[in-house]
């Protein structure tokens, strides 16, 4: 067995498992504690310098409304403002200015270095509309810095002065400063992470080593059995779940020893038993895999015994689809398997025996193969042909040699007798002549050489003229109802083996029907197929007969139906015509009420949308 590297244990697996729990507990925490920490520093900054700014506009808003005249000795109101902003020095803050409402020119700015800005007209959008709009709270945006790239907030407050807005402040705040704080607690964060996880990998590592040592030594054992040795022993490192699992391995290696021992004895005689046997015979498992195949099976079979060993039976018999093994089991039957080919008919019957012990355990399936081909090709030709063809030409045979005796031994001089004798002859003769004729037609629906003429028929109009045929020849106290469709409906078929179907149709509807009973016929379209159907309500079919209606010579009322003239032949004419379409062909019946025989054609919506 292929070595277990270091990489692929279950070792290193435990250790990754137990390190990336950690990881991703600490990363969760680590990822909640950081946007909380983030979002509280954001607020406190600009909770902070929003305090500031009310304080800010309290005094500016009191110079703002102070009347001065030009006599006063006192200080110009641009004097004032720089040195109520000049006090305004922190490090959050880079410059706050002072923006006069009516004429939004700058009175001032904290900036030393930006005094040159002060009397001229502010531009700014976001002043202009915190003026215009006389707002209660002022308005912020966070911006990039074009100059250091670093990200600043810009506050802009109203100063109002008897509840007038007199002017704005326009305060530009070091928002980075915030971030640097930030960056610096994910450092440590992530420093912190980096210890832990050291720290759980070494632990992983310990708590590992205890779990996967005792697994490494009865890895170590099943690879010893898997070569037949059962004298290792695991070693037990204690009593835990792991130590209980040891122990019951050991129990195991022991008791397979005996079973292996067992299984060895009972092969040896089975194989020597199976050998020297005729008939062919295969062998199982108790899972249905071969394990022994004898030389005349392997010949019925024509299979190696090399290449089939550790197989399926079901496959090699060929059941995949009809049987499991489960089934093969309880099978008491014998199977008939039918290996026959173009060239070779082969016929085999299959016995099945289960090997089990006496408390029921299955150790397996023995399969007896016996070659019944000859057995088979005769049953079939005297079932096929003297059961059915003999049969049938027997009655009208003997009554014509009766009547023919009879006109031989004089009957012919009588001109009452002799007409009759004469049309009863020539009755047989006919119906001999529709058998010989029907087995013809079934003989070359079963060639293989046999090809269909077909051609488009608006099924509508064609099973119309086969009616009004009907309409003709019926007795006057029937009566024909037709359900057909109102459009037509286009089928590709044979037009002489479709009127030859519904013929033998039609024809044991109205021998069948009653004196004054309803023959219907019905037409239904689906998807992809029509439903032709035609009812009658003669005595009806049994419903264990039903399924047997169509197979060759099969009568439900034998001597009725030879009274009619019938040859048994009719409907399984029907059947092979059908199914060489493409169809199926169906009956249901009840008893004294009648009798429903429908088919299905193909049927192409978009071919008939081509016709139309």
């Amino acid at each position: 067995m292929k070595k277990v590297g270091f990489f692929r244990s279950i070792h290193l697996k435990f250790v990754m498992i137990y390190v990336l729990l950690i990881l991703i507990a600490m990363q969760i925490i680590g990822v909640y504690f950081v946007r909380q920490l983030e979002s509280t520093l954001l607020r406190n900054f600009e909770t902070s310098i929003e305090e500031r700014v009310n304080l800010l506009a309290y005094y500016l808003g009191e110079e703002l409304g102070k009347e001065r005249n030009t006599d006063d000795e006192g200080p110009t109101l641009e004097e004032a403002v720089k040195k109520i902003l000049s006090d305004l020095k922190t490090t959050d803050i880079s410059e706050v200015r002072l923006i006069e409402a009516s004429t939004q020119r700058i009175i001032g700015t904290s900036d030393p270095y930006n005094q040159g800005i002060v009397g001229q007209r502010s531009t700014d959008t976001l002043i202009r509309r915190v003026i215009a709009t006389s707002a209660d709270e002022g308005e912020d945006v966070t911006q990039i810095d074009p100059q250091t790239g670093n990200r600043i907030w810009i506050l802009v407050t109203p100063v109002r002065s008897d509840d007038d807005v007199t002017g704005a402040i326009y305060l530009v705040a070091k928002k980075e400063n915030v971030y640097s704080q930030m960056k610096t607690i994910n450092n440590i964060l992530a420093t912190g992470t980096g210890i832990a996880l050291l720290i759980t990998a070494v632990l992983g590592i310990l708590l590992a080593q205890t779990i996967t040592r005792p697994i490494s030594d009865m890895r170590k054992q099943a690879q010893a059995m898997a070569k037949g040795n059962f004298s290792r022993k695991v070693k037990v490192f204690g009593y835990d779940e792991i130590g209980q699992l040891a122990i019951t391995f050991n129990n195991l290696t022991k008791k397979l020893q005996e079973a292996q021992a067992t299984t060895e004895g009972e092969r040896r005689k089975l194989t020597s038993v199976l050998s020297y046997m005729t008939d062919g015979v295969v062998a199982t498992d108790r899972k249905g895999r071969v394990i022994l195949i004898n030389e005349p099976a392997a010949k019925l079979l024509s299979v190696s015994r090399e290449t089939i060993l550790s197989s399926s039976i079901v496959s090699l018999l060929g059941l995949e689809e009809d049987y499991t093994f489960e089934d093969l089991l309880v099978e008491k039957e014998s199977l008939i398997l039918d290996y026959s080919t173009a060239t070779k008919p082969l016929i085999l019957r299959a016995n099945f025996s289960v090997i089990q012990k006496e408390t029921g355990f299955v150790n397996g399936l023995i399969t007896v193969l016996h070659d019944i081909t000859e057995q088979e090709k005769i049953d079939l030709e005297r079932r096929e042909f003297v059961a059915n063809v003999s049969h049938e030409l027997r009655t009208p045979l003997t009554t014509m040699r009766s009547y023919l005796e009879a006109l031989s031994d004089g009957a012919w001089k009588d001109e009452e007798i002799a007409p009759n004798f004469l049309s009863v002859t020539q009755t047989e003769t006919e119906r001999m002549i529709r058998l010989v004729n029907d087995l013809l037609q079934l003989s070359k629906m079963d060639s293989k050489d046999y090809r269909l003429k077909k051609e488009w028929l608006n099924f509508v109009d064609f099973f119309n003229r086969i009616i009004d045929r009907f309409e003709i020849i019926k007795d006057e106290n029937t009566v024909f109802e037709r359900k057909l469709l109102e459009q037509g409906a286009f089928v590709e078929g044979d037009q002489d083996k479709l009127t030859q179907v519904l013929d033998n149709i039609i024809s044991n509807a109205m021998k069948y029907s009653p004196q004054g009973g309803k023959i219907t016929f019905k037409m239904e379209e689906r998807e992809d197929h029509i439903i032709v159907s035609v009812s009658d309500q003669g005595m009806g079919i049994p419903s264990e007969n039903l399924q047997q209606i169509f197979e060759r010579f099969y009568r439900v009322d034998k001597a009725r139906t030879r009274k009619l003239g019938g040859t048994g032949l009719g409907l399984a004419i029907a059947k092979e015509m059908v199914e060489a379409h493409g169809g199926e062909i169906w009956a249901e019946s009840v008893e004294g009420r009648g009798t429903t025989v429908s088919f299905t054609l193909p049927y192409d919506r978009n071919e008939e949308d081509d016709w139309t």
